[in-house]
């Protein structure tokens, strides 16, 4: 037997209640109409070309049917008699390579066959100029021959830094627009001067008059989309501020502010740009971003499939499994790193062998002097907090809310020969 399983094996694992989170619940359940009526409410101040190729620009997020959204933004603009096409908005991800974004668009669902247009996906871009204090400004260079561009993006808190623009549609225009190198450029002195600068890159790619307008999505605490509002380019700067305030009311969150061991079986790219959101799990690998529970140690046990090996966001977990090293592809990680020059969500923690050491080493190393007292929580992913698992140790401060359901008995955890854990008995 290893020293290391010596060490950690006897640690107990406390009995689990599965338990619903309650949250508001606007949704849109028609996609295609809402998209149409945005549309329709603000044609009149969209400057619109009198014809020819419009660029719709799509991010690698996970958001909430963007197939079917993008779908509808090109129909909307088939109808007004465009040839709309389709460009990955998404900085340095996909491995920063041409192929590598299209791959991630079809693994969100967006392909040509079901958005009904092209997809053209290239990291050429045109320099627009720079900011005064020198960094360029790029945009993508076949958004900018094209004839107007629509920028699609959810609208939410962003996981690094604070400011009236977080994640939305004018970080879009300034990263997702720019390529790798508008997101090198951006990342470039730090996220302390990026709610500065986003907005200096986006005021300057307004100007050049290509972008028509934005479509910005808000999700509610479900993963569901909320609500969707077309933005004409001369409203984008002065009426996102408040859909990020709106976005942030929407938010989940766990309702516990502080506990021992975050358990999260899932993180990945199409999860979050960090792979799982600091806004919920409370951890931040830059200073200039707060909010959400304290927590000890934080324990991660697979990457997404769609994540494709980028494992960005592993590096704030404390522990893993090897499962999870065995997935990492450094070529697709590493890229995010050398773009936005934060390297702490790439670095490795401790790998253990299998699920069960993995969370028992976050148990043993969270300080707490009875270890059977633990108070743990376990997610599946940080988008889905709706139907959570808590330790025992936790009820009383859940049993009397009002958006607290208590829905099982306390259960034990269940581990296959191997300890990897069963998530079919785990969840019901």
């Amino acid at each position: 037997m290893s020293v290391i399983r010596q060490l950690v094996e006897s640690v107990p694992l406390p009995n689990m209640v599965e338990i619903r989170q309650r949250f508001p619940n606007p949704t849109v359940e028609d996609v295609d109409d809402t998209v149409n009526r945005a549309f329709a409410a603000e044609s009149s101040s969209i400057a619109w070309p009198s014809s020819g190729e419009i660029a719709v620009v799509v991010g690698s997020r996970g958001i909430s049917e963007i197939d079917q959204v993008t779908r509808a933004v090109v129909n909307q603009l088939k109808s007004r008699g465009y040839q709309p096409f389709v460009i990955p908005g998404m900085g340095s991800h996909g491995g920063a390579t041409a192929q590598g974004q299209k791959d991630v668009l079809a693994s969100l669902g967006v392909t040509e066959d079901f958005v009904g247009a092209p997809i053209r996906s290239s990291m050429e871009v045109v320099q627009l100029g720079q900011l005064p204090n020198g960094l360029p400004i790029y945009m993508d260079k076949l958004a900018h021959e094209a004839d107007g561009i629509v920028v699609i993006n959810r609208i939410k808190p962003h996981t690094a830094f604070r400011g009236p623009y977080e994640s939305g549609i004018v970080k879009m225009i300034a990263i997702g627009l720019g390529k790798q190198k508008g997101a090198e450029s951006c990342h470039k002195l730090g996220f302390g001067h990026m709610a500065e600068h986003i907005v200096q890159v986006a005021e300057a790619s307004l100007q050049t008059g290509k972008i028509l307008a934005g479509v910005a999505i808000i999700e509610n605490a479900y993963d569901r989309i909320a609500d969707i509002q077309v933005l004409p380019a001369n409203g984008i700067l002065a009426r996102e501020p408040a859909l990020l305030m709106r976005a942030k009311s929407f938010m989940p969150r766990i309702l516990v502010d502080e506990f021992d061991v975050l358990v999260i079986d899932e993180i990945g790219k199409d999860i979050s740009g960090d792979g799982m959101d600091p806004n919920i799990t409370g951890r931040y690998a830059t200073p200039f971003a707060t909010g959400g529970p304290k927590v000890t140690r934080i324990c991660v046990r697979r990457l997404t499939e769609r994540t494709h090996g980028n494992a960005n966001g592993i590096g704030v977990a404390d522990t893993t499994t090897k499962q999870v090293f065995d997935a990492i592809d450094f070529e697709k990680t590493y890229p995010n790193a050398l773009t936005s020059t934060v390297i702490d969500p790439v670095k490795l923690p401790m790998v253990l062998e299998n699920d069960k050491l993995a969370i028992q080493t976050a148990i043993k190393t969270s300080n707490v002097l009875r270890e059977a007292d633990v108070r743990l929580v376990h997610i599946r992913t940080t988008l889905h907090l709706d139907v959570i698992r808590v330790s025992e140790s936790l009820l009383p401060v859940l049993r009397n809310r009002d958006d607290v359901e208590i829905m099982s008995d306390p259960m034990e955890w269940h581990f296959d020969a191997v300890g990897a854990l069963n998530t079919a008995l785990s969840w019901r």
